[in-house]
C-alpha cells in the first residue's frame, strides 16, 4: 500500500536525489552506519517470537536483522522513499529471508494494525517526521501494551565530534549542495537535543536519552571516500586543486581499515504505557 508522505520536503528528497543514491549504494551506507546496529538491537531486546517494525527501513538491513533475531514472529519495513523499498525488497528476497514484509508508507500517519507489533525500531529514520509528536503517538497505537520502542538519532553536531568537523571542513570545499541534501541534513539534526526527544515522547514510560559514541566507516581511502561523498551530486565538476584539498581533509582519518571518523549518536527506548496506566 502506497500513501502519500506529510512530510513533501522529505517525500521530494527521499524519492529523489537523496533516496536514488543511498539506494544506489546501500552497501555503502550499510557499512557506514554498521556501528550504531549493536547498540540499536541491544536497547529492542528482539525475541524471538516478536513482531518487529522497522521505521524508516531504507534499504532494509536493519529489517532482516530483525527478521532473524525474531525468526518465529514477523517484521515489517516501512519508508517514504521507493527507491530504497524497491531495493529492500529485492535484497530480502535474495537473501531468501521470508518473515519479512516492506510498506511504502509515512510511519507518521500510516493504518498499522492497533496492538500490531511488540517492538519498533528506527536506525535513523524518526528524525524526517512532518510533526514528531504525532508520529510517535501514532507509533504507540501501533505497540502492545508495554510494548517496546528503540531508535538512534544524532547527537549534537559540533567541533568536539570528529565526523562533524571532519566532514564540515569538507563542505567548506565544496559549492552549495542541492535543495534535497540541505532537506536531508536539515532533518538529521531534529532530535538532537534531549529535551526535544523527551517532549516529542511524551506519554511514554522509562524514557531513556544514552549516548553512544560510534565509528563510521567512509571509504577505503581517502581518494574512495571522496569518490563517494561527490557521487551523492553527480552533476557536481570539481577541478584538480579542490580534488586533491579534498582528499588531504580525509587523510588524516585514513586507517589500515579504512577512512573511519568517530561520531556521536542517541539510543532513545522507550515503552507504551500498559493498559492498567493508560
Amino acid at each position: 500500500m502506497t500513501r502519500t508522505a506529510t512530510n513533501p520536503v522529505q517525500a521530494g528528497a527521499w524519492n529523489g536525489t537523496v533516496g536514488t543514491h543511498w539506494a544506489a549504494h546501500h552497501e555503502r551506507y550499510d557499512a557506514l552506519l554498521s556501528g550504531v546496529n549493536d547498540a540499536l538491537f541491544a536497547g529492542a531486546a528482539v525475541t524471538m517470537a516478536d513482531r518487529v517494525l522497522d521505521v524508516g527501513c531504507g534499504a532494509g538491513t536493519t529489517t532482516r536483522i530483525a527478521a532473524r533475531l525474531a525468526s518465529r514472529g514477523h517484521v515489517v519495513g516501512v519508508d517514504i522513499s521507493a527507491p530504497l523499498v524497491w531495493r529492500a525488497r529485492a535484497v530480502t528476497a535474495a537473501e531468501h529471508v521470508g518473515n519479512v514484509a516492506y510498506e511504502l508508507a509515512d510511519a507518521q500517519t500510516h493504518p498499522f494494525p492497533p496492538a500490531g507489533y511488540d517492538v519498533v525500531i528506527s536506525r535513523g529514520g524518526v528524525m524526517f517526521f512532518e510533526d514528531h509528536a504525532a508520529a510517535f503517538r501514532n507509533l504507540a497505537r501501533a505497540l502492545i501494551p508495554g510494548g517496546r520502542l528503540a531508535f538512534i538519532c544524532p547527537r549534537p553536531a559540533g567541533p568536539d565530534v570528529e565526523e562533524s568537523r571532519a566532514l564540515g571542513l569538507f563542505a567548506k570545499l565544496l559549492d552549495a549542495p542541492d535543495a534535497d541534501t540541505v532537506a536531508a541534513h536539515t532533518a538529521m539534526a531534529s532530535l538532537s537535543d534531549p529535551a526535544r526527544l523527551h517532549e516529542v515522547l511524551q506519554g511514554w514510560d522509562d524514557v531513556t536519552v544514552a549516548p553512544v559514541d560510534v565509528e563510521t566507516h567512509w571509504g577505503r581511502d581517502a581518494p574512495d571516500a571522496v569518490d563517494f561523498l561527490l557521487s551523492r551530486t553527480p552533476d557536481r565538476k570539481v577541478d584538480a586543486g579542490t580534488r586533491t584539498a579534498l582528499e588531504e581533509s580525509l587523510r588524516p582519518y585514513e586507517t589500515n581499515r579504512g577512512v573511519r571518523l568517530r561520531g556521536a549518536v542517541w539510543l532513545v527506548t522507550a515503552r507504551r504505557p500498559t493498559a492498567r496506566q493508560q
